[in-house]
């Protein structure tokens, strides 16, 4: 894929009043997920889930793109469509998580580094040729007494690169997503701080990588306050301090950012990124969403693991994506 395919790619993942469904949950994440509603995760179960969220009537009006787990990416459908076909079939282009995990980083206790750089190469001509056309890799800092460190930062962000380069290698477009966790007691001062330090080694690192900007995505956290921080910043708050901090950070040669929702509630995620698209300054970079749970949570209960409920499920889940695509627009109403 050439330069100008990756850029045609990344656009189309952040039209207006779309954005991304993270699907990709590993195989503990989506066991959590199915024991909060009672139900075993079998190959069986993990498939019919996915694709009651990807057959959703009208899914495509709101969701743009689909991040998927490796073994979601070769499934079919219970009547033998490759799972792939149906999300291109309603309007969504199939993406992979290629990462393998945040391990710990050497020499350095409560820090983590993302690893996976071996034979990614060959994992990812792989995953070109079943069909993904963009991939995702995640990075996780954790605020705390002295971290993240300056190691932390520069390993995280020089993975990202080299990750980014090997996709658009593969003709794929990378998001790029170097996560400031939520968990803590910091204040939102703290949050923006390490927020702004990470997004501007992970731009270094990606410019000494040669990275085509216009041909990735970037996944970041929101500035916010941590979880058990006892004084929350409120909505506008968090909209004009995660502005501010993408400006001093981001290339206006990126296309689109596309939030994680990081353990915010669904509101919460909704509402955040309406406020950031009301702002009154025109912005360099489309503003839209990658959200996996605050899109998943209420689809997961409605559905319960029964065929019976497979509207019910995808009412729910259209409810949630249909909010998020306004949000893209500031135009999300309560």
């Amino acid at each position: 894929m050439s330069g100008a395919d990756l850029q045609r790619t990344a656009r189309a993942l952040v039209p207006e009043g779309k954005g991304i469904l993270a699907a990709d949950e590993s195989f503990p994440t989506i066991e959590k997920r199915f024991d909060s509603i009672g139900i075993g995760s079998t190959e069986e179960s993990r498939r019919d889930y996915r694709s009651m969220l990807f057959t959703a009537p009208g899914v495509g009006d709101y969701i743009s793109g689909v991040i998927l787990f490796d073994e979601t990416l070769r499934q079919k459908g219970a009547d033998g469509t490759p799972l792939v076909e149906v999300l291109r079939a309603n309007g969504m282009i199939p993406g992979i998580k290629v990462d393998k995990g945040a391990k710990p980083l050497a020499g350095h206790p409560d820090e983590k580094v993302t690893e996976g750089l071996d034979g990614l190469r060959d994992r990812l001509n792989e995953y070109y040729e079943l069909g993904a056309r963009f991939t995702k890799w995640r990075a996780v800092y954790t605020i705390g007494d002295g971290i993240p460190s300056p190691a932390c930062i520069t390993a995280n962000a020089h993975a990202l690169a080299r990750y980014a380069a090997l996709s658009q290698e593969a003709g794929l477009v990378p998001i790029v997503e170097p996560e400031v966790l939520m968990d803590g007691d910091h204040d939102i001062d703290l949050c923006e701080e390490v927020t702004e330090e990470a997004l501007r080694v992970v731009f270094g690192e990606l410019s000494v990588q040669e990275v085509l900007l216009e041909g990735m995505l970037l996944k970041p956290n929101m500035v916010v306050s941590g979880k058990d921080c006892p004084d929350q910043a409120d909505v506008e708050e968090v909209a004009v301090r995660t502005v501010r901090c993408l400006r001093r950070t981001v290339p206006a040669a990126v296309p689109g950012i596309v939030f994680l929702s990081g353990g915010q509630s669904d509101e919460d995620a909704t509402l955040h990124l309406d406020a950031m698209n009301r702002l009154p300054e025109p912005l360099p970079w489309r503003l839209s969403f990658s959200y996996g749970r605050a899109l998943q949570a209420a689809p997961l209960k409605a559905w319960g693991g029964k065929a019976a409920n497979l509207s019910a499920g995808q009412a729910a889940f259209l409810e949630r994506a249909k909010a998020n695509g306004a949000a893209t627009q500031g135009a999300y109403a309560e």
